[in-house]
């Protein structure tokens, strides 16, 4: 029997992948990578590079990706350019083909890379009406699956749509943090070299850095920077971080409400702050260091994610154009008068950055460590080390 839902559109020939919405709507293409199905929230993402690095970073722990780039997987994968050691975004829908790579660095074919990953991608997809969908409606929550039979329980993909509760409320930090401690070691990478291997001396400024799910090249920037790295799980008490007698403290990026993630993590953040000693947060980081001195923080209409978006320095009027990857946000009403506003997006003004007056604290909304052609932000990491070695 036909299906009759009328959201619905028909299977075309040879599709082997589906998007199902919980309304019912249906997008067709060509399913790629590992087969089965999962569930989570759209998002669109603007890089035309990375995308290796983006489908490892923890922040896209239970979210489906859209490039808006269309020719994704053209250089392959390596082991080399991820940021975690398993990818966190659930899937990935892309314009074009996945075509045989071409590049000198690549070790697989991205398919290849997305199935032992486990990992769903479907290409074939329309991803400019997919991202105007959006920015017009926000962030909907879909289903996607993959079956090489093209075979599919459309029923059952729109049930687990109109099922899912959705990102707010989720503290998803625990899921995607280490779970032990961690003495980072190496640098930043150099073609023809990899990554620089650490030289464990003790003299450094020590630096305890939270996970909340953090992408590895900020380890990297700070090692780079001058610092001595302990990496903590999400949980560790301030006792535990104490106990590795910090110079400083660094809050990571992560994913999930940062409201749920801060019900255990404020009381540690604020006894961090009582010590005035120098703190950094990026991204989740940089949201939990405003919940813990009494700011707030909201879901956006649509997010920023992308590696292009242009942010206002407000002490110089400077530029940076930064890496972005959240879609939760720092409300400026309600900051208490010892924070000051350090950075505004020059997409939709909203808050970037902020420091606090009376000591040496400060985070940013978007990712110093990447490096979306420009490296604008790296700055940050030297501004940080150099206040560590100052209580060093």
């Amino acid at each position: 029997m036909a299906d009759a839902h009328p959201a619905r559109t028909p299977q075309p020939d040879g599709a082997t992948g589906v998007i199902v919405f919980a309304d019912g709507r249906t997008i067709w293409g060509r399913g790629f990578g590992s087969e089965g199905q999962v569930v989570g929230e759209l998002c669109f993402h603007t890089a035309m590079t990375g995308y290796q690095e983006i489908m490892t970073d923890p922040s896209f722990a239970r979210q489906i990706i859209a490039f808006t780039f269309p020719h994704i997987g053209n250089v392959g994968a390596n082991e080399e350019d991820v940021e975690a050691g398993e990818a966190h975004a659930l899937g990935c829908l892309v314009r074009e083909a996945v075509t045989s790579p071409s590049n000198f660095r690549s070790q697989q074919d991205f398919p290849t890379w997305m199935a032992a990953t486990g990992r769903i991608g479907i290409s074939g997809v329309d991803t400019r009406a997919l991202t105007r969908l959006v920015r017009r409606e926000g962030p909907p929550t879909i289903a996607i699956a993959h079956n090489a039979s093209g075979h599919f329980d459309l029923e059952a993909l729109q049930q687990m749509a109109a099922e899912w509760p959705g990102l707010e409320g989720m503290d998803l930090a625990k899921e995607v943090s280490r779970d032990q401690l961690e003495a980072w070691s190496g640098g930043k990478w150099e073609l023809g070299e990899g990554y620089a291997l650490g030289d464990n001396d003790m003299s450094k400024p020590h630096v305890v850095a939270i996970d909340y799910g953090a992408k590895r090249n900020i380890f990297r920037n700070l090692v780079e920077a001058g610092a001595r790295v302990t990496v903590l799980p999400a949980t560790a008490s301030f006792d535990e971080v104490m106990s590795h007698k910090p110079d400083g403290f660094f809050l990571s990026n992560g994913p999930g409400d940062p409201a749920a993630t801060g019900e255990y993590a404020v009381p540690v953040i604020q006894s961090m702050l009582a010590t005035k000693k120098p703190l950094f947060g990026i991204c989740l980081g940089h949201q939990m260091l405003a919940l813990a001195v009494g700011g707030k923080t909201a879901k956006m209409f649509q997010g920023h994610r992308g590696a292009n978006h242009p942010v206002k320095r407000l002490s110089d009027g400077q530029v940076e154009i930064t890496s972005m990857n959240h879609g939760f946000a720092v409300e400026r009403a309600g900051l208490p008068d010892n924070v000051r506003e350090t950075h505004v997006s020059l997409f939709d003004d909203s808050n970037c950055g902020i420091e606090l007056t009376d000591r040496p604290a400060f985070s940013v909304q978007y990712h110093p460590e990447a490096s979306p052609g420009p490296q604008d932000s790296f700055y940050l990491f030297e501004r940080f080390v150099k206040q560590l070695a100052k209580e060093a």
